[in-house]
């Protein structure tokens, strides 16, 4: 049969309205929220456009369905109420990370300098002497290499362990008897979306080490003053690096200069985009 040109465009505006339109249905949105402090368990979660909502679970996971433009009102007695709109980056992403700030009062902030620090990381770092750090690896320790996996990593590698089919023998006397075993619990985890569920979720945890692990490393005010990152931007400055293609693998590095010398560059670019300069 042939197809004329006039039924291309007919097909390609039907397939492109479909995709537009579909931006105006409901659709699932995962996430976690999480915070330095830790407990961020039955954080209520409240989508305002749709008044639905919805508590995180003990890890700070949730699910709530979600349309473009749609507002997220995120809050608990300890944490700070936050709100996010929906846009077209966070449903094609189809999760959402969510940083909370804790809500008590505190002192204003002293920061120490001892040593004699001037506060310029390229000149402390040449003049300070730091001692060895004492670690598992650096004492010889037995394991000292073993990753400890986390509770969701634990939960994907029982949930798709082994084969799909495996084959085998069992013997009552001398005779060989053939037989075939079929991993039902892999299979039951495949086709209901437990194991892609359990990935995804992995997959966060990582991206919440990292910026955990960067945020370590150097204090607020670092930002606010040497990188001039308002405090009220840091996240949102964090969350622009992780876009970085090298952002992994300078934050695995543990290169505490290196690290800062990409976060500068990145800063640069970030002042600029938002008119901070």
């Amino acid at each position: 049969m042939k197809i004329s040109a006039k039924h291309i465009v007919l097909l390609f505006l039907l397939f492109f309205g479909i995709r537009v339109n579909a931006q105006e249905y409901a659709t699932k949105l995962e996430g976690r929220v999480y915070s330095k402090d830790g407990d961020v368990a039955a954080t209520h979660v409240s989508n305002v456009s749709s008044n639905k909502g919805t508590i995180t679970d003990e890890n700070g996971f949730f699910a709530i369905s979600v349309k473009l433009n749609d507002t997220l009102v995120f809050s608990a007695v300890q944490y700070k109420r936050k709100e996010i709109v929906i846009d077209v980056k966070i449903l094609e992403n189809e999760k959402l990370i969510v940083p909370l700030e804790a809500s008590l009062t505190k002192l204003d902030e002293v920061v120490v300098t001892p040593y004699n620090l001037t506060g310029d990381l390229n000149r402390d770092a040449k003049r300070l002497k730091i001692a060895p750090i004492v670690t598992a690896s650096t004492l010889g320790l037995p394991n000292a290499y073993v990753k400890v996996k986390t509770q969701n990593e634990r939960k994907l590698a029982e949930a798709d362990s082994g084969k799909f089919i495996e084959f085998g023998h069992y013997a009552l006397d001398s005779t060989f008897n053939p037989m075939v075993m079929i991993n039902i619990h892999k299979i039951l985890n495949r086709v209901t979306g437990r194991t892609k569920k359990l990935k995804k979720y992995v997959a966060i945890d990582g991206e919440i080490a990292l910026l955990n692990k960067v945020k370590r490393f150097y204090h607020d005010s670092i930002y606010e003053q040497e990188l001039k990152i308002p405090k009220e931007n840091i996240n949102d400055f964090m969350n622009f690096c992780e876009v970085d293609s090298a952002y992994t693998e300078v934050v695995e590095s543990d290169d505490i200069l290196r690290l800062f010398e990409f976060l500068e560059r990145n800063s640069l670019v970030y002042r600029k985009n938002n008119g901070l300069e």
